[in-house]
């Protein structure tokens, strides 16, 4: 019994100090440089609410504007936040609209549409802690028909 208390004692210790240590490696918080004109808000002048819509709930991860929270000054929390805005900027980046082809555009468009009505996006682990980015079935079927509406690929649109 003695010899399970100490080694309870020691990892907790281990762990605190390993906690402590780990709050060195800091993530780069800087948010890439990116011409507002090449911006997918700029490009497409979405209804206001629809923006407003964007901005809240796919731009933290899908933009060159993420805002990271106080929570994103303590490791390994911050580094599980920083590898999901990697990945979502690799896989769409907005603030890089204009970069893209017209196909690419039309691809994005269509994956965009398909991950807000199957509820992908935005990921429940984000809105857990962002309750604002949580879409509505009325603001999930409106941004849905409106990022087909946007769609260029006439073959590839979905019936009406």
């Amino acid at each position: 019994m003695k010899l399970n208390k100490q080694f309870v004692k020691r990892s907790a210790i281990a762990l605190g100090i390993t906690l402590v240590v780990i709050q060195v490696f800091r993530i780069d918080k800087n948010n890439p440089s990116s011409d507002p004109a090449n911006d997918f808000i700029t490009i497409n002048n979405p209804p206001p609410a629809l923006a407003a819509l964007l901005k809240t709930s796919c731009y933290d991860c899908h933009s060159n504007q993420s805002a990271y929270p106080w929570y994103t000054n303590l490791a390994p929390v911050s580094w599980w936040i920083k590898h999901h805005i990697n990945e979502g900027r690799d896989e769409l980046n907005f603030s890089e609209w204009d970069s893209y082809t017209s196909r690419r555009k039309d691809h994005k468009l269509k994956e965009c549409a398909e991950m807000v009505s199957e509820n992908e996006m935005p990921m429940s682990s984000y809105t857990l802690l962002h309750s604002d980015a949580k879409l509505s079935t009325g603001q999930k079927e409106e941004l849905v028909r409106w990022l087909n509406s946007l769609r260029t690929y006439e073959s590839d649109k979905p019936k009406k």
